[in-house]
């Protein structure tokens, strides 16, 4: 790669040179410990003679800001670069608005590595040691030599018709839902489904309505898009449709494992939701997230195969069963959206990485993604039991885990007044990364507890770890 340098006329060419690498420097495009092209390559790039291009590096060096190796060459010093900036910048117009999203909060961002705990409940964290990477390699390998074939065009903005073909059928093999590969548009994961639907719905001051507690990226999305977010109660049987208000377009909801309680919507209310989402013209987004996880009782059909009218979006994830890291994700689009939805994702991204479309449809077709899911339900199966245990055993004078099915995470609400800011913290110093509740609460009085996901850590470590959980709890106490 040519150094971008711009030589004019013929006067002062070391004096051009020297400034113009310098500036690079300080303004950060030029990296500390980037190595210099040799004074020979250059001098021939830019037509200059090599003693010119050896006395600027001469400088730069007798500056500090290049070092040179006898032998090797010449390197960027390793010094912050100072960003230039104007010294009178004109005050921007969209100063507002840039400032809007600039202080939107981001929850749920997941913690560096080195931010992490060496016992971890984090939420919506699959276990990595179950990946098949073995399987996932031999998949990827089939993925460029399909697109070796292609002639290098951009794909089709839906999705990869194979892995549509895949998708449609495992949603209806796992979940009962009603639809064709033509009623599916692959995402870059659930999020961006979401934003879709918003996208082609949702203008200033329009009325939506999401589950609170709730899943704070949705609501934040929607709230972004000028919607005037109204938060529906949750009980024990999910979303409480009566407060659903007149003038709502849009309805979000997780039937199948409440976010972030984990209770299922009985069938009742799904009857209901439907109901009054026919009578308001509305659309239900059904964000099926880890449905695919079950533990007890009889499986239960999703909203999307109960709506005989149209109404339901069904978004479902890979980032759950698979990967966060793969950003893979679907949208069952019903017919009233699917044309505007397809246009949205074509002027947004055009469309998902086809590589990885190509793997994910090899795997899925090969029977990868079912076997990987009994793998993991059962690991999950042994860690869930064991959490269960612990917090109806010598952890229940503090809390009560909320009944739930499906899913790799589990709610705790606290029985009695805890510390909650010092027991996260007291925890955090025995090395185990425990997560409040109260934070996915916007609308409605908070309650107090813990989301525990039990996708990130194993089996052998949940007694050691709530040990140390219960060990601060009497402390504080």
């Amino acid at each position: 790669m040519e150094l971008h340098v711009v030589i004019e006329g013929k006067k002062d060419l070391t004096g051009q040179l020297y400034r113009q690498i310098k500036e690079a420097i300080h303004a950060g495009r030029l990296a500390a410990g980037e190595q210099l092209p040799p004074s020979r390559l250059l001098a021939e790039q830019l037509g200059l003679s090599r003693k010119t291009v050896s006395e600027a590096y001469a400088r730069l060096t007798y500056d500090r800001l290049v070092v040179g190796q006898v032998g090797v060459g010449s390197f960027v010093s390793d010094q912050p670069s100072r960003r230039a900036q104007a010294a009178h910048a004109p005050a921007l117009a969209g100063a507002a608005v840039a400032a809007q999203w600039r202080n939107m909060p981001t929850p749920l961002r997941h913690p560096s590595p080195a931010g992490t705990a060496r016992y971890e409940y984090i939420g919506g964290s699959p276990d990595r040691s179950l990946y098949p990477q073995a399987d996932w390699r031999r998949c990827v390998l089939y993925a460029l030599r399909e697109c070796a074939k292609s002639r290098g065009m951009y794909g089709e903005t839906e999705g990869l018709f194979a892995l549509r073909e895949s998708i449609a059928r495992h949603v209806a093999f796992s979940r009962g839902v009603r639809c064709s590969l033509g009623d599916v548009v692959v995402t870059s994961g659930a999020q961006q489904a979401l934003d879709l639907v918003a996208r082609v719905l949702v203008e200033p001051g329009c009325t939506v309505a999401v589950e609170d507690p709730g899943y704070p990226p949705a609501r934040l999305l929607l709230a972004a898009q000028g919607a005037n977010v109204v938060g529906i109660s949750v009980d024990s049987e999910g979303m409480v449709v009566e407060q659903i208000p007149d003038g709502t377009r849009l309805i979000y909801t997780t039937p199948a494992h409440q976010f972030p309680l984990g209770m299922p919507m009985s069938i009742a209310r799904r009857h209901a939701l439907l109901a009054r989402a026919r009578a308001l013209g509305a659309i239900v987004i059904e964000d099926d997230y880890d449905s695919e996880f079950r533990y007890e009782g009889r499986p239960t059909d999703s909203l999307q195969s109960m709506d005989t009218h149209g109404s339901v979006a069904y978004v479902g994830t890979f980032s759950k069963t698979l990967s966060p890291e793969l950003r893979l994700g679907y949208l069952i689009a019903p017919p009233a959206i699917l044309e505007a939805v397809c246009v949205a994702k074509h002027l947004t991204d055009w469309h998902t990485s086809i590589p990885a479309q190509w793997a994910l449809a090899k795997f899925m077709s090969d029977g990868g993604l079912l076997k990987h899911i009994r793998r993991c339900h059962t690991a999950y199966a042994d860690r869930r039991e064991r959490i269960v245990q612990r917090f109806q055993g010598d952890l229940s004078p503090w809390f009560e885990l909320v009944p739930a099915t499906a899913g790799f995470h589990l709610a705790a609400l606290c029985k009695q007044a805890i510390d909650m800011k010092l027991l996260l913290t007291l925890a955090r110093r025995v090395d185990v990364g425990l997560y409040p509740l109260d934070v996915f609460y916007h609308f409605a009085p908070p309650r107090q507890g813990l989301i525990l996901g039990y996708g990130a850590i194993d089996a052998a470590d949940i007694d050691t770890s709530l040990n140390r959980v219960r060990d601060i709890l009497q402390e504080i106490a």
